[in-house]
């Protein structure tokens, strides 16, 4: 008779230092990254809808909302990208809830890296995906006439504090994508949730021309902050106060939903 050996899996029970655990998060971002080359229909939802929102936006709406294309888009354009923002975070949430049913993560925890690593890599990722539909989206403003007024830095700071607010719904992202069934339960809640927070916002429409009580909504509508923020770094106008709020806003959604998101990560994996 002969004895049989079973080798345990290694398991991620110990602590990892800090620089190897930082080194796996980018590695798992690349791994995120390059996803792309081998589905290119993930193009369409990073590169084919943001172009789709502008030309659509601009030209339909256009016309009715502000007597020109021209002028709509300059209103319109930093809400349009902010409203393509908060959806592509709910794609985090579906590539997460996808990784998990496939057990992606189950063949992850076998490796000797950074319980967390999976998770930031993966949020890292989709913040870079985030900055290119942007700048596709301000590219394709450009070249329909759109004027970034505010100067450089005006741009580059509201770069920054778009990626920052959508870093903290991120978390709120990866909360759905744990608890979610599956991928369309993802979904269906983006839709339910975002669609009704962007269009009572000042994303596209000017806050005054809405009933009072929806003005009230409104003017506390953290897309609202958002918008006029980006709206007025990029094209110079008043910023403080928009600022200020979409920060307050961006540091209450990750204090509230960071935690939750974390507690549920670890259940799961």
């Amino acid at each position: 008779m002969t004895a049989t050996t079973v080798t345990a899996p290694v398991t991620t029970s110990g602590r990892v230092p800090a620089l190897a655990g930082l080194r796996q998060t980018f590695t798992m971002a690349w791994r995120s990254l390059v996803a792309v080359k081998h589905n290119p229909l993930e193009l369409v939802d990073y590169s084919i809808t943001p172009i789709m929102f502008v030309f659509l936006f601009t030209y339909v709406l256009g016309g009715q909302m502000a007597g020109s294309p021209e002028a709509y888009l300059k209103y319109a354009l930093p809400g349009i990208i902010v409203q393509n923002t908060l959806f592509m975070t709910m794609y985090t949430a579906m590539a997460l809830n996808t990784d998990l049913t496939k057990g992606v993560f189950d063949r992850l925890r076998s490796l000797p890296i950074a319980r967390s690593a999976p998770l930031i890599g993966r949020i890292t990722a989709d913040l870079a995906k985030h900055v290119w539909a942007l700048l596709l989206m301000i590219g394709l403003g450009l070249l329909l006439g759109f004027r970034v007024t505010g100067g450089f830095g005006g741009f580059l700071l509201g770069t920054l504090l778009v990626v920052v607010f959508a870093a903290a719904v991120s978390w709120s992202a990866v909360l759905i994508g744990m608890l979610a069934g599956d991928a369309e339960k993802v979904q269906a809640f983006a839709f339910t949730l975002i669609f009704p927070i962007t269009f009572t916002s000042s994303a596209f429409v000017v806050v005054d021309t809405m009933p009072g009580w929806l003005q009230a909504w409104s003017d506390v509508n953290p897309v609202t902050h958002l918008s006029d923020a980006f709206r007025g770094l990029l094209l110079g106008g008043a910023v403080a106060e928009p600022v200020m709020w979409s920060l307050v806003w961006a540091a209450g959604i990750a204090l509230v939903f960071y935690p939750l998101a974390m507690r549920a990560y670890r259940a799961k994996v």
